[in-house]
């Protein structure tokens, strides 16, 4: 896709085109997560397809689609292959990061790279610190004037394996603010293991960055710790496209799901004796678990669209209250997604039987991956959040999590 066409993107092509890029995956998902196959032609194509630039503002050439927009691209990548759907979140993130804090001349370089297909992957967690953001990553002067060295070792830096950039959270002079270094990935110095081995999201290439004395201009750092100073969405925005992604994992979980029961699955036997089922579709406890799952399903995604509507709310119109709004929308819909895509992933062998159980049909990826995911953070924190509003107004705190 050319940048001209990029640019033509809108909030109803967006997800047309995620559409047909999610159904190319889902042809595919069930193998690379069995062979841990990683996605690299299939995240070429993501971004071939114009979807790593949706939120390139309007003065860079881009369509500056909004949040919701982008949250619904995500759902619908990860029905087709949440490992593809969350290889672009920190892109995503560190792009509006960029947006709120580098220097036009900063966000002209590294906009004008992501139009043409650039893709930008986190360094930020790093492995054995007391919490997520005690960092110890740093970046102290150079021999050069206004150059600075990095070094420290990050964790779960997905999506490194495929990026053309690393944004890398470091302190600067050892004990300073937290900015962000964007790193161009064949850096001397930069080292990218593959080493991620978690039981789900396989092949997101997630594993470790080593960073040793690598140089880094001042024209490539950008300043992180204020971004928290003002009324921000930009937590709540990168908590929404989480949600996204585990509602695209519960979705495609029950769709394969309904495909298993009418296809492959055999009747109860007190099914067939007590209610005439001549199919596992036709059970009436199978149904109801439909319905169930359903009904939590469509809530998840109600609740996602919601989210994303206030997230676009308050950025029109920033504010402590609109961001806080935003916020606890983003909450509700965290906690919803992350329930229910565990839940129903889990139901999903529940309903279609013990044949659904074998290896070979690698159902149990979709509870492998939502279980993965869904451990990011705390789902249990944004219920906390929204109870302290409910009871005496407290507003989430800025920060968010990320």
């Amino acid at each position: 896709m050319s940048t001209t066409e990029i640019a033509r993107l809108d909030a109803e092509t967006a997800p047309v085109v995620a559409r047909r890029v999610a159904e190319e995956l889902a042809l595919g998902d069930s193998a690379r997560d069995r062979d841990r196959e990683l996605p690299h032609d299939q995240v070429k194509a993501y971004a071939a397809a114009g979807l790593g630039a949706l939120t390139v503002p309007l003065e860079f050439g881009g369509p500056a689609l909004p949040a919701a927009t982008v949250a619904e691209v995500f759902r619908l990548v990860s029905w087709g292959d949440p490992n593809v759907g969350q290889v672009p979140h920190s892109h995503f993130v560190f792009l509006n990061q960029l947006r709120l804090n580098g220097t036009r001349e900063q966000q002209q370089r590294i906009y004008s790279e992501v139009r043409a297909g650039a893709l930008v992957a986190n360094a930020q967690s790093e492995f054995g610190t007391k919490h997520v953001r005690d960092i110890r990553t740093t970046l102290t002067p150079a021999r050069e004037e206004g150059e600075w060295l990095l070094n420290g070792e990050k964790f779960y830096c997905t999506g490194s394996l495929f990026a053309d950039y690393l944004a890398v959270l470091a302190r600067r002079d050892v004990d300073g603010p937290l900015h962000v270094a964007w790193v161009r990935t064949e850096s001397p110095g930069v080292e990218i293991i593959d080493d991620w081995d978690a039981v789900g999201q396989r092949t997101t290439g997630s594993g470790t960055v080593r960073l040793t004395d690598v140089v880094v201009p001042d024209e490539w750092i950008t300043p992180f710790a204020i971004t928290f100073d003002v009324p921000t969405t930009y937590g709540a925005f990168a908590q929404l496209l989480h949600a996204a992604i585990d509602a695209g994992i519960a979705r495609r979980a029950l769709d394969e799901a309904s495909a298993f029961v009418c296809t492959k699955s055999r009747p109860y036997a007190d099914a067939v004796a007590i209610a005439g089922a001549e199919t596992a579709a036709q059970d009436p406890l199978v149904v109801q678990a439909f319905g169930e799952m359903e009904l939590a399903v469509r809530s998840a995604e109600a609740l996602l669209a919601e989210a994303g509507r206030r997230v676009d709310e308050a950025d029109a119109d920033l504010t402590e209250s609109s961001a806080a709004e935003a916020s606890l929308a983003v909450a509700a819909a965290r906690a919803s997604t992350a329930t229910v895509s565990v839940d129903v992933t889990s139901r999903l062998l529940e309903v279609s039987g013990a044949r659904s159980a074998l290896a070979t049909t690698n159902l149990d990826r979709h509870w492998r991956n939502a279980r993965t995911h869904t451990l990011h953070d705390p789902a249990a924190w944004k219920v906390h959040h929204l109870g302290r509003w409910a009871v005496d107004g407290t507003r989430p705190p800025r920060h968010g999590q990320l």
